[in-house]
């Protein structure tokens, strides 16, 4: 079969001729893959900043946003059956029996750091015609949602991320009062750093819970990502017009800042502006440039004074591919528009190095895979 690898010890990326998986276990499951997202892992990876491959391989098939169709099941596979769509889980649990979080069926937040993952460390991805996983990875995706459901793997992210802040914000009264069919978080506000695919959702994804959503931009606006934005209710403020210390004044009270670009020297200049009792989530990984300077003092002052909760996320469990396929649904529902507006195109594999090596354009690009 073909699929899509990087060999790093040649620094080479392409359309490798791979062995078609088949079942050995009761509880497999075999895959047609349909296809597959682009995202910047998949972009790092390919210009070799990390990536390894299963041990004793020169190569490792990458992708880990995907949509497949069930084609084969073991005799003891109780969660899909043939002609299914799913979307598998990434993230694999590492094999230590003192690790209480892969033994809780909670590899996201594996304590050794031993874990894999499919696509990126250790086990090949998704971008293949054909794949072979545990049935306890697969997440079962309505029909209706097969031109949309690529996203949701992207979408856990907001959605672990999301999880975090209903727990922690347990610990205070939150000040919205009641509203007969709206979320708690009607009241408050919320900003999204970044208007990348992880942005988009995670703006959409605050929205839906009634969060007041601005997103912090370069591109001046109107642009099209401003535009997607407006149509779902959500606010877009561009830094060449804004600049940074003035959104409280625009804002107000900043309740939730959801970082997506992986820019360091900005999510900590933005740090100096969330509100009292606020939560700084962080979901990007920034590649190793110099040193910035961080104003240390006014942020411990902050932090303490302030109330204040931050926190990384990274990866995400069943319930968050749950609630993510249960909003991508949602979403589809209330902006179908702007939801297929996400996925700029879909491209056959032969493509892929303008994809995965170019500075493509759009939003969310993706690969077809049969």
């Amino acid at each position: 079969m073909k699929a899509v690898a990087v060999t790093p010890g040649k620094k080479s990326v392409g359309i490798i001729d791979h062995p078609e998986p088949r079942l050995s276990s009761p509880t497999d499951v075999k895959l047609r893959m349909i296809e597959a997202g682009v995202c910047g892992t998949d972009k790092e990876i390919c210009a070799f900043e990390y990536g390894t491959p299963p041990s004793g391989m020169e190569q490792l098939v990458i992708g880990h946003e995907s949509l497949g169709e069930v084609v084969e099941i073991g005799a003891q596979v109780t969660r899909v059956k043939v002609g299914d769509l799913v979307v598998p889980m990434v993230r694999r649990p590492c094999p230590h029996d003192y690790c209480i979080a892969c033994r809780s069926s909670r590899q996201d937040f594996c304590f050794t750091g031993d874990f894999t993952e499919r696509g990126i460390k250790e086990q090949h991805g998704f971008m293949a015609q054909f794949v072979v996983d545990d049935d306890k990875y697969m997440n079962p995706v309505p029909e209706e949602l097969r031109e949309v459901a690529v996203l949701v793997e992207p979408l856990t992210i907001a959605e672990k991320g999301l999880a975090q802040v209903w727990q922690v914000q347990q610990r205070l009264p939150w000040g919205c009062p009641v509203t007969p069919g709206k979320a708690a978080a009607h009241c408050h506000r919320a900003v999204v750093l970044g208007a990348g695919p992880v942005g988009l959702l995670g703006a959409m994804a605050l929205v839906n819970y009634d969060f007041d959503t601005y997103v912090y931009s370069r591109e001046a606006a109107p642009n099209p990502k401003s535009t997607l934005l407006e149509s779902i209710g959500a606010k877009y403020i561009s830094s060449e017009s804004v600049a940074i210390d003035e959104l409280p004044k625009i804002i107000g009270n900043i309740d939730l800042v959801y970082e997506a670009t992986g820019a360091s020297n900005l999510s900590f200049e933005m740090m100096k502006y969330l509100g009292t009792n606020g939560i700084f989530i962080f979901t990007g990984v920034p590649g190793r440039k110099g040193p910035i300077e961080v104003d240390t003092d006014l942020m411990m002052r902050n932090l303490v004074l302030k109330n204040q909760v931050v926190f990384g996320t990274v990866n995400a469990g069943r319930d968050a591919f749950e609630n993510s396929i249960r909003d991508v649904g949602t979403f589809t529902k209330r902006w179908p528009e702007a939801v297929k507006s996400l996925i700029t195109g879909r491209f056959p594999m032969e493509a892929h190095r303008d994809l995965l090596l170019g500075r493509s354009p759009g939003i969310k690009n993706v690969i077809s895979l049969n």
